[in-house]
């Protein structure tokens, strides 16, 4: 029942913050891009019981902005991010690609601490779905991921200037706490399970026993002219162990881009806000 409610809830405050609003506040809309490269460890027991090692690319879309809920003090964040991995096994004899599109919504309160200090603190709906591909196997190459699941999201937004160069550090965390994974059953393959029909336990409730997984980004966004660039840091820890199998894909990524902040007038308009100004 807390899954439903948690997914209406995000739907409905990521349609809300789209329509017309009265408040100035709710008006602010940040976006982001990013991309990134970094290292990967790739790891399916269903494909390989070797760890494989090697280089990923993500891409990373964030829109933020306030809503009316809790007398405004509650921000939406959408974040869309999509993670390539290439690797190869400790002998250099087997490759492995893996891929990886999620989808996340998040309600935050927002705790002022001064003007210059944030904590942002919420619920978190995750969705996920992609492949793991090993070139070596014959049978059974490949391995697909789908799950989603509930949690929390936690940010904290410190800005603070160096002479009158204003500059913003943020620290974001997210922990997924309830949800749901498709996995095949140990030693069954995907043509016994589309094919022939196969009735077993495809779909397997996730917790913190069974899938510890954890996303923490660091960012610092500052002006350069009239475009604020932003650099960070992300680290996306994917584990589960569900059907008598194992899984993780670890990646550690450095990122690079820009933030766009604008103002939504009646009719739908963006105006573009001042380098300073951000609705969070």
């Amino acid at each position: 029942m807390f899954f439903f409610i948690a997914i209406f809830c995000c739907l409905w405050a990521s349609h809300a913050s789209a329509q017309e609003d009265s408040l100035p506040a709710t008006r602010y809309v940040m976006r982001s891009t990013m991309v990134g490269v970094g290292k990967a460890n790739v790891f399916d027991t269903y494909l390989s019981p070797l760890e494989y090692e090697g280089t990923d690319f993500r891409l990373l879309h964030e829109s933020m902005r306030m809503t009316r809920i809790m007398g405004g003090r509650v921000s939406v964040q959408n974040l869309v991010q999509a993670d390539f991995a290439y690797a190869e096994n400790p002998a250099r004899t087997g490759e492995m690609y893996a891929g990886l599109i999620n989808w996340s919504c998040a309600l935050h309160y927002q705790f002022h601490f001064g003007e210059r200090l944030k904590l942002l603190f919420g619920p978190m709906l995750d969705l996920n779905g992609g492949f793991v591909y090993n070139v070596r196997n014959s049978n059974n190459p490949a391995q697909g991921k789908a799950y989603a699941s509930v949690g929390a999201s936690g940010m904290l937004v410190y800005k603070f200037k160096i002479a009158r160069y204003p500059m913003t550090v943020r620290y974001q965390a997210s922990l997924p706490l309830l949800g749901a994974m498709f996995s095949p059953e140990y030693g069954e393959s995907y043509y016994e399970i589309f094919s022939l029909g196969n009735d077993g336990k495809h779909v397997s409730f996730t917790s913190l026993h069974n899938n510890p997984s954890f996303r923490q980004m660091l960012t610092v966004d500052f002006p350069v002219r009239k475009v604020v660039m932003r650099v960070g840091y992300v680290c996306d820890i994917q584990q589960a162990k569900v059907n008598r199998l194992k899984s993780h894909l670890y990646s550690h990524d450095f990122m690079i881009g820009f933030v766009k902040n604008f103002c939504l007038l009646k009719g739908k308009r963006k105006v573009s806000m001042p380098d300073n100004i951000t609705p969070y």
